[in-house]
């Protein structure tokens, strides 16, 4: 072989590098971590719970009502939704047979703003009774020890902000088991990463915790109004105060809401067009990160039974191996086992929605076109519509 082709073999093997750092990173991640949901029974301060809704989620009863069983003793539930919004004779049922829960209804944001769930959260902060947020998606839903176990972390003042890892309920079609293998072996897999090398400096919309201390320290959620992944913004912008971040091994649960493959691959290549308009350079890092797409280039190079036993080999292994650590030793999730083997195609469509967000300039928010400058959104004139992602 020449040595051009030993420099690709080498820069082909990369990736197993990063593999090897996720195993480290969650081995040491779940057993530091794991203190952090000890059984709580010395710290309850009062908690405003915070939902801005909008729209009807599949099974948003059983969502709700999880957050009016929480065995926690001071506590409210605060919803900031609009008038007609079909969701509201769900809420309205929510509040007849949880009588002994305080459930306000707040009905609009008052704001014009692009993100309109951040306007919603702008007022439900302003309107909340109590300093300590937990703000939650609509599609989640929690055990009753869920309060006791997110509020811990905050009898240390050092701690500004909190969020949780997280998995389906259930996965009704190929697409939404996709979805779930991805977040296991794949994307918690770089947050486990990002623990290891910078701290957590995000948060997860699936659970935000949260002071209203922290929060008026970045100058509220008006400052955010304007930009997409506001759950990613809320966390960094509190860690850039000197606060801690905590991400709890603690699992919450969203209902997966995917209906077609096109829907989720329309979600996932916006997801990815935002970080890499948000992180150019961090973006294209990810090009060291993926095992399968090198371990072909590998076999390319030197089409031999060692070369293709090492490469995919070496590849399944570690994935496996990571995916087990995560999903089943660290998550403790169940049937994980059965959706391993759609690691390579999963793998394969991510490397494929990463190549394409290199060729998306502006992205869709509520039906309107917008370019992300300097992290905001700031919309296409009229003259000029480039390509739009949906």
């Amino acid at each position: 072989m020449t040595f051009v082709a030993y420099a690709f073999l080498a820069l082909a093997a990369i990736p197993f590098i990063y593999y090897l750092l996720s195993l480290y990173s969650t081995v040491r991640y779940f057993h530091t971590s794991r203190g952090d949901v000890a059984p709580n029974t010395d710290f309850t301060p009062p908690i405003s719970c915070l939902k801005p809704v909008k729209g009807l989620d599949a099974e948003a009863y059983e969502n709700y009502a999880s957050f009016c069983r929480q065995d926690y003793p001071d506590y409210e539930i605060v919803f900031c939704v609009d008038p007609g919004d079909p969701t509201l004779p769900v809420l309205e049922k929510l509040v007849r047979d949880f009588p002994q829960r305080r459930i306000r209804l707040l009905f609009g944001s008052g704001r014009d703003a692009v993100n309109d769930k951040v306007a919603r959260l702008t007022r439900l902060v302003a309107e909340a009774e109590h300093d300590f947020f937990v703000i939650t998606d609509s599609d989640v839903r929690v055990q009753p020890d869920y309060l006791r176990t997110v509020i811990s972390p905050f009898r240390d003042p050092h701690v500004g902000a909190a969020t949780c890892l997280y998995s389906a309920t259930e996965e009704r079609n190929l697409t939404e088991k996709l979805q779930s293998i991805g977040m296991i072996s794949d994307f918690f897999a770089g947050v486990m990463v990002a623990w290891q090398l910078d701290g957590i400096k995000f948060t997860f919309g699936q659970t935000i915790v949260t002071t209203r201390k922290a929060v008026a320290g970045y100058g509220g959620y008006p400052t955010i109004e304007d930009r997409p992944a506001d759950d990613v913004y809320a966390g960094r912008l509190v860690a850039e105060q000197g606060y801690e971040v905590k991400l709890l091994p603690y699992v919450v649960h969203s209902v997966a809401d995917f209906d077609s493959l096109r829907e989720f691959l329309y979600k996932r290549l916006r997801w990815m067009t935002v970080m890499r308009l948000m992180r150019p350079w961090g973006h294209l890092g990810l090009i060291f990160t993926w095992g399968l797409p090198w371990s072909l280039v590998a076999i390319a190079i030197h089409p031999s039974l060692t070369v293709g036993a090492a490469y995919l080999g070496t590849y399944l292994f570690l994935r496996i191996v990571m995916t087990w650590l995560i999903g089943i030793w660290g998550m403790k999730q169940p049937r994980v086992w059965k959706k391993m083997l759609l690691i390579p195609l999963w793998d394969a469509m991510a490397f494929v929605i990463w190549l394409a967000s290199f060729a998306r300039h502006t992205i869709r928010w509520r039906g309107i076109n917008y370019y992300l400058r300097d992290g905001k959104l700031t919309a296409v004139t009229a003259r000029k519509q480039p390509s739009v992602l949906h």
